[in-house]
Formats: C-alpha cells, sequence, structure tokens
C-alpha cells in the first residue's frame, strides 16, 4: 500500500509561487503515475496535472498550462508542483493522488491513493 503526504501549502498573495510537495512510501513508488487535484469550497475535485510512471509525459488542466510544472525524484520517492503566478482561483485544498502505470491519468477514477491535502489561499 502507498502512503502519500502532502506539505508546502500556505498563504500567498496573487502574483507569487509555491512549491507543493508529495512523499510517498513503498517500494515501487517509481512504477506508479503520479496527479495533482484540487477542490475548492462548493466545487467538485478538479484535475490539475499529472506524470506518467516514466516521468516522459506531463498532462495539466487549460487554466494552468504555462504557470504550473509537475515533477517527480524516484530516487526521493517525491513529487512537486511548482506553482508560479499564483491567482485568486487557484485557492483550493490539493490533494496528490498514485495510480496504476497502465491507467489513464485525468481522473480521479484513474487513481487508487490520495494524499490527505494542503490548503493553498491566494490572496488578491
Amino acid at each position: 500500500q502507498v502512503q502519500l503526504v502532502e506539505s508546502g501549502g500556505g498563504l500567498v498573495q496573487a502574483g507569487g509561487s509555491l512549491r507543493l510537495s508529495c512523499a510517498a512510501s513503498g517500494r515501487t513508488f517509481s512504477s506508479y503515475n503520479m496527479g495533482w487535484f484540487r477542490q475548492a469550497p462548493g466545487k467538485e475535485r478538479e484535475f490539475v496535472a499529472a506524470i506518467r510512471w516514466s516521468g516522459s509525459s506531463t498532462y495539466y488542466v487549460d487554466s494552468v498550462k504555462g504557470r504550473f510544472t509537475i515533477s517527480r525524484d524516484n530516487a526521493k520517492k517525491t513529487v512537486y508542483l511548482q506553482m508560479n503566478s499564483l491567482k485568486p482561483e487557484d485557492t483550493a485544498t490539493y490533494y496528490c493522488a498514485a495510480g496504476y502505470s497502465w491507467a489513464q491519468v485525468t481522473r480521479d477514477g484513474d487513481y487508487d491513493y490520495w494524499g490527505q491535502g494542503t490548503q493553498v489561499t491566494v490572496s488578491s
């Protein structure tokens, strides 16, 4: 079983940056696709970004393209989300998730393990 713990959230002004981290336990981290999702109050959980197990392909929701970058360090069993040019509409609880390598990566149903989330608040 994979355990995921997010960190790096906080309060930042619009235009600022944050880097979220998701640390994983388990023997086979490098064999999983990894994704980031977010959920704002009163809204459904939304796909944000994903990276395949090989690191060869990344995916982003249109609203964050050019501002967010997902990456992974398999030696550290960690996935990152670098968030630049933050906007108030980015305010949400951010979750990382792990899915099997053969799965798709843009839907919550593609993932089998989830972290507890970290809060990101962007003030205007």
